[in-house]
Parts: C-alpha cells; structure tokens; sequence
C-alpha cells in the first residue's frame, strides 16, 4: 500500500499526529501534495530554512518553529470543504525531530494533536529516523514511506535512458539492472543510472554496484562483498553447496528459502561457502555487521536494526551474511542487567524477521561455539538447515592441496606434510607461508599448530553437540561420528567438511 493511502486512512480515521519515516522528503511531499489536491484539504509545510508555507506562500512571522505549530489552527479549511464535506487540514514538518527535545515545543505539539480531533487539523512529522520522545508517543501513530518497488525503479531507468540502446532490452539484462538497484532510494537510483550513462554510454548494473557499495558504507550497517569466489574454490562440502544452490533455484515460488545455520571449528569453510554462494548463484552477498547495529543513545540500537532489515529486504533477491553470530548474541541471556534489555530487544527484532520476512532473502549465518546461541535462534522456520562442517576428510583434502598450490603458484609435485586433523584454512596457510618464505611445504607447516590440537577440547564438543542435531555438510543426511567416509573405505574418521 502507497504512503498516499495509507495516510488517507488516518486521516479518515482522526489520527491528528502522523509520523512519516521517509528517507525521501520530496517525494513525500509530493505525494502527500497529490493527495491534498484529490480530497481538496488544506495543505501547509515548515522548515527551518523557508519558514510556514501555505498554498506554496510564505506566510510572514513563522520562521520559528513554536510559530508554526500555532499557527496550524489558522490553516484550517473552512468548514464543509473538500470531499465529501471533509475540512482537513495538514502540517508537514519536514525534520522536525530536530526540534522535539525542546520542553515548549513537546507541548505545543500535543495541544495541537488534540485539538485538531475537533478542527479536523493534522500534525505530520517527516523524518528519516524515528525518534519519538516518551511524552508523545502516545500522539503519533507512525508510517512508513516506502523506497521504490521494481516497477518504480524500472520507471525511473526509462526517463533517464530515453535514447535507443541506453536500456536493455526486457530479458536477463534488465532484469539484472533492476536487481543492481533494489534497495536505492528514487534520489539515488536516478543518480546511478545517470552515472552509468555518462561512464558507459548506457545503463550497465557493474556501474550501478559500484555507487551501490559506497551508499552502503555510508550507513555502516551492511557491506557489499564483491570478491570472486565460487564453489570450485572450495573443496568438499557438497551436500550444504548443493542444498543452497536447489534452495536458490526457485522451482517453486510458493515456498521461499530462508537460509542456512553453518557450525563448524574455526577456518572449515563457513564464511568462504557465504561468500561464494551469492556468486554462484547470481545474488549480491551484503555482510551485516551486528555489532555495528549497537548504539550508544536510547532507541537508537532498535531504529539501526528496523533500517537494516528494511534495506536487506528492499535489496532482494539477495545472500545476507552473518558472520560468528554467537559472539554478536553473547550477552542476550544477561542483557536486562548488563544493558537495560537492548540486546534482547534487537535480538527479538531480529528473530521475528527471520520467521516473518517475505523477501526474497537468503541468510548465512556461521557460528564456532553453539553453546554461546540462545536456543530459540536454530529452531525450525528460521532456517531451512543447521549444517554441522567438521575437519575435512583425506579425500577431500585430497582436493583442497591443489586449489591452494594453484593460487600460490607452488609445484604440485613439491612433497605435502602431514595434514592430519589439518581443517582447509591450514591448507591454505602451509601454501601461503612457503610462496612468502619460499620454502618447501614441509618447512611451512612447522609454522602452522591445527586447531584441532590448540582448541581440541572446543572441537570434541562441538563434535558431540553436533552428531544427531546437525545435517552433515559433506554428504546427504544427519552428521553422526565415526561414520566410514565413502572415499575412504575400511577407514573411521570423522565427518568431513572442507576449507
């Protein structure tokens, strides 16, 4: 549902205290101007710059913002006016937040609520956070403006490419322009397809990523990842690749895929398989920072969260990557005492999305120490899979050596040490240190102590914890100890993972 109808039901319904969330004010407003028009209500704007603005007049003596407030019941349409009799009439403050701290204006604002019941006259804040204090939030009802669908943003495209050859023709192309630009704002998205059109001589979705990535940053709620990973980098784990990649296939709409729960040691393959999926699979990869979402001033961590899933789900079809989500949901079991309830409530935010969201959004999170998650985080609905990636098998080590002699440019038939208990990170770390020292394989791991010996302990419960609870990443079917791994036969080892 539109702003414009959305706001016409409240004001149908005598909400006289609107508050819009709107990260794009002059469409708002133009909207809301629309809307005025077509119901034939009275229409006056304030801002700190041009002052009270009635019928697109200044209006003198209201520069100041208490001004602007009392003088909303001299904006009233006369009565019997507009349709069907309705004498509304609307104040938009655009900003206004900026004001609400100030003990007079709080209190204008709410006489000017609860008057307008009567006269029929309409406070509407424009801001692009929600900050509401405490006296009165039980006046405003609070709305959201929406950032532009796809059929927006495919309209946007075509009144900035009017040439022949500046637009993709419909198909893949343009369906791939139009995934670049989920989750802009109209101001931003026009700005990118300009970009691309002076660069590129016509609109390209490299070009709108790359404005894409620094709006992103700006926030400092997500990440755009944009390196080269596949599944051919990683070795192993073909059950969980091949359970992501049908999930993502989208045989059948009528039922979304949600995401997947990766446990495993340290350096077993987690966030490489995450990063890898969303260029397999044609979707952007965004990181979300968990910790960034933390702030410092009273309903500010809640707002970060609301605004990053919003963006998340406006940026859909995409990969979301939660990175070591225990350590970032650590203090969730103490937090009434350690931080007021803060992180409860994010983390409350956060499962309730994950059950809810509709978007066609995709989460990896990846965890080292289950022990650290609340136990509602894994359970069914949230996840279409809780995937267990244990140290990898001889046979699928077999298959990790030669990636990672490949990228360091190291002789294949250079000897190889012993790898037992090795997880794919130490592969690639034995490689790495005899490209930079140059030396041979053997000489490099005396430099590498395995996990699996440093935390062997954290591994051997996890292991326990895992066998039963967890899908096995390697192969179909639940991970359980001491199977026989079907590359190795006669031979007991535990379930392989890779990288």
């Amino acid at each position: 549902m539109s702003l414009t109808d959305r706001l016409a039901e409240y004001v149908a319904a005598a909400f006289t205290g609107i508050y819009v969330v709107s990260h794009e004010h002059p469409d708002a407003l133009a909207e809301i101007a629309r809307l005025c028009r077509d119901r034939g209500w009275s229409l006056a704007t304030w801002d700190v710059d041009r002052g009270l603005q009635v019928a697109g007049q200044a209006a003198p003596g209201t520069a100041d913002p208490l001004a602007a407030i009392r003088s909303l019941a001299s904006t009233a349409a006369p009565a019997g006016g507009g349709e069907n009799g309705d004498a509304s009439s609307l104040l938009v403050l655009p900003n206004f937040h900026r004001f609400l701290s100030s003990a007079e204006i709080i209190q204008a604002v709410a006489h000017a609520i609860q008057a307008g019941k009567t006269a029929r006259t309409f406070v509407i804040v424009l801001a692009p956070v929600l900050q509401i204090p405490p006296e009165l939030e039980k006046h405003f009802v609070v709305l959201e403006h929406d950032l532009p669908d796809r059929q927006q943003v495919e309209q946007i495209a075509r009144g900035v490419a009017t040439e022949d050859g500046e637009l993709p023709a419909a198909g893949p192309d343009l369906d791939r322009l139009l995934d670049a630009a989920a989750g802009l704002t109209r101001f931003e998205a026009e700005g990118a397809f300009s970009l691309s059109l002076a660069c590129h001589g016509k609109l390209v979705p490299q070009a709108v990523w790359e404005l894409k990535e620094g709006m992103l940053k700006k926030g400092g709620l997500l990440t755009l990842h944009r390196g080269p990973e596949r599944f051919a980098d990683l070795g192993g784990l073909e059950a969980v690749k091949a359970f992501c990649a049908k999930a993502l296939a989208g045989a059948n709409r009528r039922a979304r895929a949600r995401g997947v729960l990766l446990l495993s040691p340290p350096g077993c393959g987690k966030s490489a398989l995450a990063k890898a999926l969303g260029n397999e699979t044609g979707r952007p990869t965004l990181v979300l920072d968990v910790g960034a979402l933390m702030g410092s001033l009273v309903g500010q961590t809640e707002e970060r969260t609301r605004q990053a899933l919003r963006t998340v789900d406006a940026m859909a079809p995409c990969i979301v990557m939660v990175d070591e989500v225990e350590k970032a949901l650590a203090g969730v079991s103490g937090s009434g005492q350690s931080d007021g309830g803060v992180s409860s409530r994010m983390f409350g935010a956060f499962l309730t999305w994950l059950s809810d969201h509709t978007s066609d959004v995709f989460v990896v999170a990846t965890a080292n120490d289950v022990s650290k998650l609340p136990p509602e985080f894994a359970r069914a609905e949230r996840f279409d899979g809780v995937f267990f990636l244990d140290l990898p098998s001889s046979a699928e080590k077999a298959g990790i050596w030669p990636i990672h002699l490949a990228r360091y440019g190291i002789d294949p038939a250079d000897r190889r040490p012993d790898d037992r208990d090795w997880t794919g990170a130490e592969i690639a770390a034995c490689c790495r240190l005899a490209a930079l020292l140059d030396v041979p394989l053997k000489e490099a791991a005396r430099n590498v102590v395995p996990v699996a010996v440093t935390a062997a302990e954290s591994v051997e419960r996890l292991r326990a914890w895992a066998a039963g609870r967890c899908l096995d990443a390697s192969r179909p079917g639940v991970y359980t100890r001491g199977a026989v791994a079907p590359s190795t036969p006669g031979r007991r080892v535990a379930r392989p993972a890779a990288n």
